[in-house]
C-alpha cells in the first residue's frame, strides 16, 4: 500500500508533467537576431518553480559537504520553440541567504571539466552556481552538430536566469554568467540592451559577466554579434596569447575601441603562453573551426595550462565577489 507521501508524490509528477510535455522535446531553429520576439517572457518564473519539485528527487552533497547539487531543468526563453534545458545547481550550505549565482555555460565541446572547476571555486566564496547544457536541450553531442549561430543559444542563458531569479535562497539583484568559448560570447551578448530587454524587459538583467576565450574579432563585424550598447553590468574577458581564433591583440582592440562608450566597465586579462581552452583539464587536442584565425578557418590548439586555469578560476572568483559586494579573503 502506498504511503501519504508516495501518493503525493506521484499526483506532483503528474501535474508537472502535464504542465511541461508541450515543450519536452521541441527542436530549436535558427534564431536569427531580426526574428527575435519582443518582450520579456515572464511566465517562466512559474515554470522554474515547476521544475523545483521535478528535480528534488536528484539532489545530493558534493564530497566535502559544502554545497548541495541538485540536477534541474527549466525552459529557455525561446518565444517559438522554448525547450527544456537540464542543468546542474550548486547551493553552497555556508553562504548567507539569499546569497549571489552564477550561471556557467559551455563551449562548443559541451560539457567538460571547466565549468565543474569553476562552481566549485564560486561555492566556496558564498555563490551558487547553474551550470547549464544547451546540446542535451538539443539532443546533441558536440561542436559537429552545434546550432549555426550564439545568439539561438541566449534563449538558454536568459531562461537559466530566470529560474535562478524564482528561488528564494538566490538574490535576483545579483546573478552573473560565465563561459566557455561559445559560452564566453553568449556571456558578452548577455551584456547587451537589446538581447537583455527583448528577453528579460527593461527591469532585469545579470549583474555581471565573465567570458573567457569570447573569440573578440566578431563583435561589431558579424551580423547578430553587436557589441555596443550594453545594460551596464561589468564585463571581466580573459584569453590565451596564443589562441588562435584571434590575434594577440585583438580583445584588447576590442577593449580599447569601446573606452568612450564603455569606460570602466570592460575589464581583460591575457595568459601569456596559454592557447584557447586553456583552463581544461583534459589531454591536449587539435580541433578545425570555420571561425578561426579571424574567420578564415584552420586549426586551434587546446592545451591545458594548469597555472593559468588556477590564476583564471581564482581571478573570476574575485571579480564576481568584488560585483556582489562580497567581503574578500
Amino acid at each position: 500500500m502506498m504511503s501519504r507521501v508516495k501518493i503525493i508524490s506521484v499526483l506532483v509528477f503528474f501535474f508537472v508533467a502535464w504542465v511541461v510535455s508541450p515543450h519536452v522535446g521541441a527542436q530549436n531553429d535558427n534564431l536569427l537576431p531580426n526574428k527575435i520576439a519582443p518582450g520579456p517572457v515572464r511566465s517562466e518564473v512559474g515554470k522554474a518553480l515547476a521544475n523545483d519539485e521535478r528535480s528534488a528527487s536528484s539532489e545530493r552533497r558534493d564530497s566535502g559537504a559544502t554545497s548541495t547539487i541538485t540536477s534541474v531543468t527549466f525552459q529557455s526563453l525561446d518565444p517559438v520553440k522554448p525547450l527544456t534545458v537540464p542543468a546542474v545547481l550548486r547551493i553552497p550550505n555556508h553562504a548567507r541567504r539569499p546569497m549571489p549565482a552564477v550561471v556557467i555555460v559551455h563551449g562548443s565541446g559541451g560539457v567538460d571539466s571547466r565549468g565543474v572547476s569553476y562552481a566549485r571555486e564560486l561555492n566556496n566564496a558564498g555563490i551558487a552556481t547553474l551550470e547549464i547544457d544547451m546540446w542535451a536541450a538539443r539532443g546533441i553531442t558536440g561542436a559537429e552538430n552545434r546550432p549555426k549561430t550564439v545568439p539561438e543559444t541566449l534563449p538558454d542563458a536568459y531562461g537559466a536566469f530566470v529560474y535562478l531569479a524564482a528561488n528564494h535562497a538566490i538574490d535576483s539583484k545579483r546573478i552573473g554568467i560565465m563561459g566557455f568559448s561559445w559560452g564566453g560570447v553568449v556571456s558578452m551578448l548577455t551584456a547587451t540592451k537589446p538581447y537583455t530587454n527583448r528577453y528579460l524587459g527593461s527591469e532585469m538583467k545579470f549583474a555581471a559577466h565573465a567570458p573567457n576565450y569570447p573569440v573578440c574579432w566578431v563583435y561589431n563585424v558579424v551580423p547578430g554579434y553587436e557589441f555596443k550598447s550594453f545594460t551596464g553590468a561589468p564585463v571581466f574577458i580573459q584569453a590565451g596569447e596564443l589562441d588562435t581564433y584571434d590575434l594577440p591583440d585583438t580583445c584588447l582592440k576590442l577593449v580599447r575601441s569601446l573606452a568612450s562608450v564603455a569606460p570602466d566597465l570592460l575589464s581583460l586579462k591575457i595568459y601569456p603562453g596559454a592557447t584557447h581552452a586553456f583552463d581544461r583539464s583534459e589531454p591536449a587536442i587539435t580541433i578545425t573551426d570555420s571561425f578561426s584565425y579571424l574567420g578564415k578557418g584552420g586549426d586551434v590548439l587546446f592545451a591545458p595550462n594548469p597555472e593559468a586555469a588556477k590564476e583564471a578560476r581564482a581571478a573570476t572568483t574575485s571579480f564576481f565577489k568584488s560585483k556582489f559586494g562580497l567581503s574578500p579573503e
